[in-house]
């Protein structure tokens, strides 16, 4: 018998601001160099696509994209430490890249950290491939990581 939570279905939606006192916890407590709250705020005023992945009104991930021509751009991914590697990532990820289909985005491209392999193997498995690499950019302990630039074609 399942237990009550796993019964509960999964339902991706759009982020509010009401929703940041849930997102932005999450944020901190998965990376080790979060996005302070103004960046979400501002995703969200720009009107990026800004989406919420929930199971019984609880947030359990999120993930934020932009378009810029013909290109989409995954900007954050995100699922709570305690909910990894159930499948939530790649729900939101083929959420987000459904979207960019449906915008006409011929590509999609985001930038990760080496040291995420967790993150990296899955953006491999859903077809992304390495294109590329910029130097310095994630702040890091110490001074700062470069950055894997992935992208894949839609």
């Amino acid at each position: 018998m399942l237990r009550a939570r796993e019964q509960l279905e999964f339902h991706v939606r759009d982020m509010t601001d009401a929703d940041l006192p849930q997102v932005v916890p999450i944020e901190r407590r998965a990376y080790p160099f979060p996005w302070p709250t103004d960046f979400f705020r501002h995703c969200l005023y720009e009107g990026f696509v800004c989406r919420i992945l929930e199971q019984g009104g609880e947030v359990l991930g999120y993930g934020i994209m932009m378009f810029k021509k013909d290109q989409a751009h995954i900007l954050n991914l995100c699922v709570r430490p305690e909910f990894q590697h159930r499948g939530h990532g790649t729900r939101l990820l083929q959420h987000l890249l459904g979207l960019a289909c449906t915008h006409r985005a011929r590509y999609a491209l985001l930038e990760v950290r080496p040291s995420n392999f967790a993150a990296r193997t899955l953006y491999q498995r859903m077809g992304f491939v390495r294109s590329g690499v910029r130097k310095n950019y994630y702040p890091a302990t110490g001074g700062h990581e470069d950055a894997i630039i992935m992208t894949r074609e839609l």
